[in-house]
Order: C-alpha cells, then sequence, then structure tokens
C-alpha cells in the first residue's frame, strides 16, 4: 500500500505542474512541452491504479 500514496503523490504533483505550465504559457502553449508533464502524470496515476487493485485484489482472497 506504500507504493501506491507514493504513486499518487507523484501523480498529483505532476498534474500539478503540468497545470502550472499550462497557466504560465497560455497564450503560446508548446504541446511537446505539455506531452513532458501529461506522460508521467498518466503513468503515475495508472501505477497507482495497478497498486491499489492489487492489495485490493489479494485481501479478498
Amino acid at each position: 500500500m506504500k507504493f501506491f500514496y507514493l504513486y499518487l503523490f507523484g501523480g498529483i504533483a505532476a498534474l500539478a505542474l503540468l497545470v502550472y505550465q499550462l497557466i504560465t504559457t497560455y497564450p503560446n502553449i508548446k504541446y511537446g512541452g505539455a506531452l513532458f508533464y501529461i506522460i508521467p502524470t498518466v503513468l503515475l496515476f495508472y501505477m497507482a491504479n495497478k497498486a491499489y487493485h492489487v492489495k485490493k485484489d489479494k485481501e479478498l482472497m
């Protein structure tokens, strides 16, 4: 369960950086730079989801 929280906090931090980057560069958004933040954000939330479900499935068995 400790990795779930690690991935979740990392995903939230990456999402905050993505929103900050989009707000600060609003008129001239560089999509390559946004993609640089989107990929880790999605990956960290995906890993948090997988870590949560693995732990939950073990408890049911």
